[in-house]
């Protein structure tokens, strides 16, 4: 049995899919607010549920009676404030550490961020560096995945560039010059390489670096963007301590932004991985960045989407 944490989430979401699909036996965690909404997948797809929280010790023993392998995926990496990402980051993966060492669980499988490191001045990615020292200190065996930018159609970086488009028909508000080099993953390669990890001894007790197929600045980025979806502005770079004050005002108005300090964390330095990581660990051949955008940016629309996001109500931690 393969227990799931974070399974409604962008990357939990293509992770269930995939391994029910395969065959494999699922079981996900999910909190009982996310189960008053349909499940993000289709009537074929039917993973054994525990209702609950990584913030329970005894939910969590439930949830682990059989299991082999963790995938654990819960973050707030995209929408959490500090004292957010401290609550799921770290207390519910020491909860979640302790319940699977007591219920002597294989293997814990689990996503951090590249650049991550506990001496980071950034919060994001001071907090995943922490994250990662609790992992390998865990006494469990784990496989620690680091992607660059993950993509897809329903990310929260990629889309959040075009719905910030959609509703500024004149300028673009770019953090810094734009010099920062990024390594996106697609979405469907980062679940083949999670996937094929669970097979792979190879990958047991590492640290495993990947990206894409190519290297990007954000400048870059910005302009692919736009030039996939038909939506030209005129980039005008901002001071990044100017956008955090800007941030953090919009954050006072709506339920939720577009852009979060932790996206400005992430675009702070450049986060790259070798090229040949993904094929020499996983036997792997990343997509390119623009053609695989082309495949489904197009045919969205973005402004009435933006507006519905920005008015929804914010998740809880955990």
């Amino acid at each position: 049995m393969i227990l799931i944490t974070g399974a409604i989430g962008f990357v939990g979401r293509h992770v269930v899919e995939t391994l029910v699909k395969q065959g494999r036996p699922v079981r996900i965690l999910v909190s009982e607010r996310n189960l008053l909404r349909p499940l993000p997948w289709g009537d074929d797809i039917q993973p054994e549920i525990v209702t609950g929280t990584i913030g329970s010790e005894e939910i969590l023993f439930q949830a682990m009676a059989g299991v082999h392998t963790v995938i654990h995926l819960s973050s707030a990496q995209w929408w959490g404030r500090p004292r957010e990402l401290e609550r799921v980051e770290l207390v519910g993966t020491r909860n979640l550490i302790n319940v699977a060492r007591a219920a002597r669980v294989g293997r814990i499988i689990v996503l951090s961020q590249l650049g991550s490191t506990p001496s980071s001045a950034f919060s994001l990615l001071k907090i995943k560096g922490r994250f990662e020292e609790l992992i390998r200190n865990s006494g469990l065996a784990y496989t620690l995945i680091r992607p660059g930018i993950v993509y897809g159609e329903d990310d929260s970086f990629i889309n959040h560039i075009a719905m910030m488009l959609s509703l500024n028909p004149v300028f673009f508000l770019m953090p810094g010059q734009g010099e920062v080099i990024l390594h996106p993953i697609y979405i469907d390669d980062l679940v083949l390489a999670i996937v094929r990890s669970l097979d792979s001894v190879d990958t047991v007790d590492r640290t495993l670096e990947i990206g894409g197929a190519e290297y990007v600045t954000f400048e870059d980025l910005i302009m692919t963007v736009m030039r996939v979806t038909h939506m030209r502005r005129f980039i005008l770079p901002v001071p990044p301590y100017m956008m955090r004050f800007v941030t953090s005002v919009y954050s006072r108005f709506f339920r939720r932004s577009l852009i979060t300090s932790q996206w400005l964390d992430i675009l702070a330095a450049s986060r790259t991985a070798r090229i040949g990581n993904m094929y020499d660990y996983f036997g792997v051949h990343p997509r390119r960045f623009e053609d695989t955008l082309l495949t489904y940016l197009p045919k969205k629309r973005f402004f009435f989407r933006a507006l519905r996001y920005v008015f929804r109500r914010r998740p809880r931690s955990i």
